[in-house]
């Protein structure tokens, strides 16, 4: 070996420095490669991607092989520079040799390319992956021989395999992932998975038009002011009810009642006969479990009732679509006005309106764990019925009451302190708009 030019020996240095920095870079770069994009590529056959998945599917094979390669590698360096040092400088040259190849080995197999494959995770690893492949077939014995002599190190430890994929995510840390990709999907796409994520931790109760704001026809009002009403409902799905809402005869569609009305034929008799039967919704009902249930039975609209059976509000599918992609409804002539700008800036809002509803238009952040509405919210927070001209402060939002009526809070005013609406408006306009569908 005397015999060899020292400057082969440089250059096979060099090869042996390059070699060790493949493996350290594509070590990191494979292990740093995003999962689902890397499944989207390997769907699509890039070959790159489809090796790069097989190799990560069995991490353990594909770690021992890298670390084989890597420390065979910097152990035939460490050996050909010390010989280097020595042939150049005596004995001198193997401390030499060992400082040099320490910074050396730091900065250019070590630091530098798993920095750049850190940064650029594709383009190492998938070029790699086509020069893994054969080789963990070419040194599969060694690598099944050190997996074998791992895990009998670690079997006093009682290291247990997880039967779980690490990939698999719960729905808390899809909604992370989700919310982390501003910039590769619109805001808009974004904030409708985020959505859909959420649908789970919202029940029926959260979103239903309560009892006593169900618009309905009843069968045992003077005719003639039933079909004036019928002219003025804004709904195509009509309840009909008997005296009271919970005496429910069904439900009636718009447009099987325009025929009776052209025909002169609609009474209360022909009113009954086209009417659907009712489809009723367990209260506490989450909006995914009730989306799936509509769809299934064909409904888009039940009423939610109590465990006695009691009906306690309406629920439609647009009311869950909404939840989704926020309110339909932009007309500002609508019916059922929940709450609007006053000249000064503050909110003067309904007591019935749903908190969820108020926390979406207006970008604010009431709780929604203690009750469903800003009247209930309000009772809950202060324990007695106030009176008009109440002041009170809920999560540093300011609250006055202006108006109290049979024992609930009819009207508050939000002032504009923290509140920044989502939705341009014109003072005395309405933002929103919670009808029963």
């Amino acid at each position: 070996m005397n015999d060899i030019p020292i400057y082969y020996l440089f250059i096979t240095l060099v090869i042996l420095i390059l070699l060790s920095g493949f493996f350290s870079g594509s070590e990191t770069g494979l292990m740093s490669l995003n999962r689902y994009r890397l499944k989207h590529l390997a769907e699509n056959n890039h070959g790159g991607a489809k090796r790069a998945l097989a190799l990560l599917s069995n991490p353990d094979k594909l770690i021992s092989l890298i670390l084989l390669g890597n420390n065979f590698i910097n152990i035939v360096i460490t050996q050909l520079a010390t010989y280097i040092g020595y042939r150049i400088y005596g004995e001198a040259g193997i401390a030499i040799a060992t400082g040099v190849l320490t910074l050396i080995l730091l900065l250019f197999a070590e630091v530098t390319p798993k920095t750049l494959a850190a940064a650029h995770p594709e383009k190492i690893a998938l070029p790699a992956a086509y020069i893994y492949k054969p080789l963990s077939r070419l040194l599969a014995p060694l690598v099944w021989t050190i997996n074998w002599l791992s895990k009998l190190v670690l079997l006093p430890f009682q290291q247990i395999d997880r039967s779980h994929s690490a990939d698999a995510l719960n729905s808390d840390e899809l909604r992370v992932a989700v919310s982390e990709t501003s910039g590769l999907i619109p805001d808009s796409h974004r904030d409708m998975l985020i959505s859909i994520l959420d649908l789970e931790k919202v029940s029926v109760d959260d979103i239903m038009v309560p009892r006593s704001e169900i618009i309905g026809i009843d069968l045992e009002d003077n005719w003639n002011d039933t079909l004036k009403q019928i002219t003025n409902l804004p709904y195509t799905r009509i309840p009909i009810y008997t005296d009271n809402i919970d005496n429910l005869v069904g439900l009636a569609q718009l447009r099987k009642i325009l025929p009776l009305l052209m025909n002169d034929d609609f009474s209360p008799e022909s009113l009954k006969a086209i009417t659907r039967q009712s489809y009723f919704i367990p209260e506490g009902t989450s909006l995914t479990t009730q989306l799936i249930n509509f769809r299934k039975n064909k409904r888009r609209m039940g009423f939610v009732v109590d465990e006695y059976g009691d009906i306690q509000g309406l629920v439609t599918i647009e009311d869950i679509l909404e939840e989704i992609v926020g309110e339909f409804t932009t007309d500002p002539t609508a019916l059922h006005q929940d709450f609007y700008q006053d000249s000064d800036g503050s909110f003067l809002v309904d007591g019935s309106t749903h908190v969820r509803v108020l926390n979406r238009n207006l970008n604010i952040d009431l709780p929604t764990d203690r009750a469903k509405t800003l009247n209930g919210l309000i009772l809950d927070y202060m324990e007695f019925i106030p009176e008009a001209g109440t002041s009170l402060k809920i999560e540093e939002y300011p609250i006055e009451v202006m108006q109290v009526k049979n024992n609930m809070v009819k009207t508050v005013r939000l002032m504009p302190e923290k509140i920044k609406p989502v939705h341009s408006t014109q003072s005395e306009l309405p933002l929103a708009d919670h009808s029963n569908g």
